[in-house]
């Protein structure tokens, strides 16, 4: 089954969110570990940003997980 882009970015930013809450992490902490605005960290959870696979692999490696767990599909 294909997914187009709005589910896409819907799994991701609900995988960023899962694994922020298991790691404790405040959006303003990610986006420090990251790099980036705690606004932009904000935008990519509510799935709204197209994010480059630089900053998701900042983001993944920033969670201590494989950029490939933010694409699984979870509940």
């Amino acid at each position: 089954m294909f997914m187009n882009d709005t589910e896409l970015f819907q799994r991701i930013a609900h995988n960023i969110k899962i694994e922020r809450a298991i790691k404790s992490i405040t959006q303003a902490e990610l986006a420090e570990l990251v790099g980036v605005h705690e606004k932009y960290i904000s935008i990519i959870e509510a799935g709204k940003q197209n994010i480059t696979l630089k900053t998701l692999n900042k983001i993944a490696n920033s969670l201590g997980i494989e950029v490939t767990k933010l694409f699984e599909k979870r509940d």
